[in-house]
């Protein structure tokens, strides 16, 4: 009896989930269905030491400064976009793709860890031969950001924390989507390995973003294809299961914070459901130096939701970081009791002394 009714749960169960997939199943989408809609001219792809493969743009001015722009969680390197189209005249700006996410896709190492994507960042700088540059990145590419400052700060210029992760965060105050709750979740994770809607990528973004209509179809669509993208799903269940220790890795990137001395801007949506307004303040009193700069009417991805805004403010902090320091004029003086010459001092012709 026992048995007829365990066998008629799991039939109810195999029933339940061929409904289930046939409403809301997707199945991978390879590199190769996903070349033609998502990559540009400007996209490269390099095999890096570790033998993970990265697709990076290097686009703008070749001669400019660098600026480096590092995404967010279930997002990719055509979030920057905005950015890159405004300040390509002026600056060098190189954008990619962490591993499992956009086209990059997956690592064999299968470390989505905070420093995995530090070392993966930094082969990518080594690749490139990039020296004091700025580093910018959004959510948790900008605790990438802080991450990389403090591992590797030599190399850089100043940081641009946009909504960025790494403080320590009261999650009463914070309101993540339905899609990250769901990938936290035992279980309910598996699952959406083969069945993920398109719906819960569509409330993902409505929910960051302050403004539905800046969520246009075209949008929605990247954002779910590259969900799609052979393993990335399964990247995204191994990366929240590590969020399990989030906070004690917020804490700690927090304490080494204040030792960034580097120039900085943090940029902010007033009405970030994701990472609350409150840690931007948090941010700006562990680096006293940086400048705050917050938008009101704006979530999570202020360089999406107000392009022209945020990039003009970028451009005033990389003319700002980049500047090439004037040489020391010397002093020019006359001749005479009042004004004797200094040692080192420029006297022009018509003024030399006994002339």
């Amino acid at each position: 009896m026992v048995g007829r009714i365990f066998g008629g749960l799991v039939a109810l169960l195999v029933v339940a989930f061929v409904a289930l997939f046939a409403i809301w199943g997707a199945l991978d989408k390879s590199t190769e269905e996903l070349l033609p809609r998502y990559a540009s001219e400007a996209s490269q792809f390099l095999t890096l030491p570790s033998g993970a493969t990265v697709h990076y743009r290097d686009e703008g001015n070749k001669d400019g400064p660098v600026l480096l722009l590092v995404h967010g969680s279930n997002a990719s390197l055509h979030t920057w976009e905005p950015w890159v189209r405004l300040l390509g005249d002026d600056y060098r700006v190189i954008t990619l793709d962490l591993p499992g996410h956009g086209l990059t896709g997956t690592h064999e190492s299968d470390d989505y860890s905070r420093a995995g994507q530090v070392a993966f960042v930094k082969e990518l700088v080594t690749a490139l031969q990039l020296d004091k540059f700025v580093m910018g990145g959004n959510s948790m590419g900008g605790g990438v950001t802080l991450q990389y400052a403090v591992t590797h700060g030599d190399d850089l210029l100043g940081i641009i924390p946009v909504s960025s992760s790494g403080m320590p965060r009261n999650v009463e105050n914070a309101s993540p989507p339905l899609a990250f709750r769901l990938a936290a979740t035992p279980v309910v994770n598996q699952l959406m390995l083969v069945i993920t809607p398109r719906s819960i990528v569509e409330n993902g973004l409505k929910h960051s973003i302050e403004d539905d209509a800046l969520v246009t179809e075209a949008m929605i669509d990247r954002y779910f294809d590259m969900t799609l993208h052979d393993g990335n799903r399964g990247a995204t269940r191994a990366r929240f299961q590590g969020y399990a220790n989030r906070g004690v890795a917020d804490a700690t990137l927090a304490e080494k914070i204040p030792s960034i001395e580097l120039p900085a801007l943090i940029i902010w949506g007033e009405n970030d459901p994701l990472i609350p307004v409150e840690s931007a303040h948090k941010m700006k009193e562990a680096l006293p130096q940086a400048k705050l700069v917050i938008y009101e009417n704006v979530g999570h991805i202020a360089m999406e939701e107000v392009p022209e805004e945020s990039a003009a403010e970028v451009r005033a902090f990389m003319a700002q970081v980049t500047a090439v320091p004037q040489a020391a004029v010397p002093p020019m003086v006359l001749c005479g009791e009042v004004a004797p010459i200094a040692e080192g001092a420029v006297i022009p012709a018509p003024f030399k002394c006994g002339g």
